[in-house]
């Protein structure tokens, strides 16, 4: 049997205690490097060190030409806590191989605050969830606020509670209790208490994790993750696909982890954010050519907790040139020959493809396409009860044309 190679990228987490505190194993590998790369804080702990020590650049991508030029000789990347959660490792992960890493964790923040809170890690996908804020925008954390939802949080720096007892309460959760824990498993931890409404802490450490437990006030609106929000969730100029199909349509497109959507003609982005919105990990591409609806889309992405959202300015088909190829395509809007053509080329085998048609052109379109790729070819009427006088009546929408299929079924 060959013998495996020895990894020659080592990634250490450090607790708060420092250096001091690293088991033999990493401490030996540290000792063995030949270069260390790191923050400032990190490699500030290492005193007279031999090894060649490199701080990360910004932004973090120049710094990957660096450590691959690195390769084959004992290198180590400091890092706090365990690497692999919101941290350096996981970045690494996408551009250096299992088999040229080992990872030495210590405990994560999310642990420590944990156990000092008394708070079930295992129920994190339910009534706890573990989020950062740690270089992405604070309104990530609008997506899990409901009533008695538990929430950790990586800060960026020291300004980051203070934004978010901002958020809580400037989206009806001010009564929510917000607890500041520093410096966790180090000499000067401290851990204080206050709420989201009321909050009046000072002097906080830039290192720091934030945990909320939810109390909803008067004014909150909590929003389920299950796709079909009410149509008031998004700010809109009337072009959007409504809850109905809305929900019809995510259900179609299937998302799974991972994958990235494109949704074309988005208007108000309504689509693409309830498929980021179904789970962590997901992506999406939101394409469309008018720029106060590209603003809208912006605007409903971030009070939805989903600002990773790109968005995308242009007409399609032009528009999908520098796009990764989609596992799923929502067309919505501006549905012509040339869209789907170019639409479907570009989607992954397996994909799935859904689109809506409200005029005679675009459902002559449909109707064709069914028939050549199958598929699913559904007319739906939806009519809604409104006042007529001093009583009520039916109110039938304009019906629409839902078409689906997935490129695997196509003959």
């Amino acid at each position: 049997m060959a013998e495996t190679a020895r990894p020659w990228l080592t990634v250490i987490g450090i607790g708060d205690g420092g250096l001091t505190t690293l088991p033999d194993e990493a401490r030996a590998a540290l000792e063995a490097a030949k270069t260390v790369f790191g923050g400032e804080r990190h490699l500030a702990m290492l005193g007279d060190s031999p090894a060649r020590t490199v701080s990360w650049a910004k932004p973090f991508a120049d710094s990957l030409a660096a450590l691959k030029a690195s390769t084959g000789t004992p290198t180590v990347v400091l890092a706090t806590g365990d690497p692999m959660w919101f941290g350096v490792g996981a970045t690494l992960t996408r551009h250096f191989s299992p088999e040229e890493m080992q990872v030495l964790p210590a405990p994560s923040a999310f642990q420590l605050a944990a156990a000092r809170l008394v708070w079930p890690l295992a129920d994190c996908r339910c009534r706890c969830r573990c989020l950062t804020v740690h270089g992405r925008p604070v309104e990530t954390v609008n997506r899990y606020l409901a009533p008695s939802a538990r929430l950790l949080i990586y800060a960026e720096d020291a300004s980051s509670p203070q934004a978010i007892a901002r958020l809580l309460t400037g989206r009806g959760f001010g009564p929510s209790r917000v607890v500041v824990l520093e410096h966790l498993g180090g000499e000067r931890e401290r851990v204080r208490e206050t709420t989201a409404a009321g909050f009046d802490l000072a002097d906080i450490a830039d290192l720091n994790t934030v945990a909320v437990e939810c109390v909803a006030g008067r004014a909150a609106t909590s929003r389920s993750l299950m796709a079909g929000l009410s149509d008031d969730a998004f700010v809109h100029d009337g072009k959007m696909t409504k809850r109905v199909l809305r929900a019809l349509a995510i259900a179609a497109l299937e998302p799974l982890p991972g994958q990235q959507l494109w949704d074309v003609g988005a208007g108000s982005g309504s689509i693409s954010i309830e498929w980021l919105r179904s789970d962590a990990g997901m992506s999406a591409v939101a394409i469309e050519p008018v720029a106060e609806r590209r603003a809208m889309i912006a605007e409903n992405a971030a009070a939805l907790g989903v600002p990773e959202l790109a968005i995308v300015a242009g007409e399609a088909p032009a528009a999908f040139a520098e796009l990764a190829p989609p596992d799923a395509v929502f067309i919505g809007g501006g549905l012509t020959d040339g869209v789907f053509d170019a639409a479907w080329g570009a989607l992954k085998p397996g994909g799935r493809m859904a689109a809506h048609a409200v005029t005679l052109e675009s459902e002559a379109i449909l109707i064709a396409l069914h028939a050549k790729l199958g598929g699913e070819l559904i007319r739906i009427g939806v009519e809604r009860a409104e006042k007529v006088g001093p009583y009520r009546g039916f109110k039938p929408a304009m019906p629409v044309v839902h078409w689906h299929v997935t490129k695997g079924d196509a003959p």
